[in-house]
């Protein structure tokens, strides 16, 4: 039976284990299942911006441990589920449905819908995942910062109060262990906004740097960081707070995030910069190491 209701989500307060219901299962093909869960410490990868992955977790229902392969928003009109990169509308719609869907080996045995299941997460990874996104906004913040002359026109604001040059050219953003890969793109569109892409280009070990130099900084405070949620549900507005030199951040964020910027010991970044003939792309590597 498809869920009329959605998943509440747990791993934004830090969680890494819940209890829940199994709400429906289906066969998805290559000989898995997604398994729908009411309640979920899972935090699922979102299609419509795929930067955080999946955690890793193992699913326990009826004294049986299925090793979670992946982990996906799904949404329903009611008629049929549709997963990942299949769900045909902006997550929120309404009318619609929105769940997490957990992918198992179908060969593991069959999982029956009303079981009571369990979600338990690999700590290790959520919290190598966490620091990367946390090392991601900082990074992208610092950028901003660092190209903030390089604008000649007004454009808006970042949550430090920069122009917001990640907003304006990032093409895509990989949250991976301990670090993140932010792509930019500097075209004619960026150009016409008022950026001067010679003040990257033309300096990019100084700006790598600089924006390393203004991370260790902010890390050496050791700023306490949280998520922020309107509610529980997963479709719910989460945002990502911190303070930086007396400003107090915030940012729109469904992922997860390390507890304070002190973990982030060692945090640097790198660019490498690449011309696309139409194009300039810029590729901002950030380790904390």
């Amino acid at each position: 039976m498809l869920p009329v209701e959605g998943t509440v989500v747990t791993y934004p307060a830090g969680d890494l284990e819940s209890t829940g219901t199994v709400l429906h299962v289906v066969e998805v093909g290559d000989g898995r299942l997604a398994v729908v869960l009411d309640v979920t410490a899972c935090h699922p990868v979102d299609s419509a911006w795929p930067d955080q992955p999946a955690d890793r977790a193992v699913l326990s229902v009826d004294g049986r441990d299925f090793t979670v392969l992946d982990c996906v928003v799904g949404a329903t009109d009611g008629a049929e589920l549709y997963l990942g990169s299949d769900v045909p509308v902006r997550k929120g719609t309404e009318g619609w449905v929105f769940v997490a869907a957990h992918l198992v080996e179908a060969a593991a045995g069959s999982i029956a819908e009303g079981s009571s299941a369990t979600i338990t997460v690999d700590a290790l990874y959520r919290l190598a995942l966490s620091v990367g996104h946390t090392a991601c906004h900082l990074a992208s913040l610092a950028l901003n910062a660092e190209l903030a002359s390089a604008w000649t026109k007004d454009v808006a604001a970042d949550a430090y109060g920069n122009p917001n040059f990640d907003a304006l050219a990032i093409e895509s953003s990989l949250i991976h262990e301990n670090g993140s890969l932010d792509v930019y793109r500097l075209g004619k569109s960026l150009r016409k906004k008022g950026f001067t892409p010679a003040v990257l280009t033309d300096n990019v070990e100084g700006i790598a740097a600089a924006v390393t130099a203004r991370l260790a900084a902010w890390v050496a405070t050791d700023a306490p960081a949280a998520i922020e949620s309107d509610g529980r549900a997963l479709t719910d507005r989460r945002y990502w707070h911190t303070e930086l030199d007396g400003v107090a951040i915030s940012i729109p964020c469904g992922g997860t995030h390390a507890a304070s910027l002190g973990g982030l010991a060692g945090i640097r970044s790198s660019f490498e910069v690449s011309d696309e003939g139409s194009a300039i792309e810029v590729r901002m590597t950030t380790d904390v190491v």
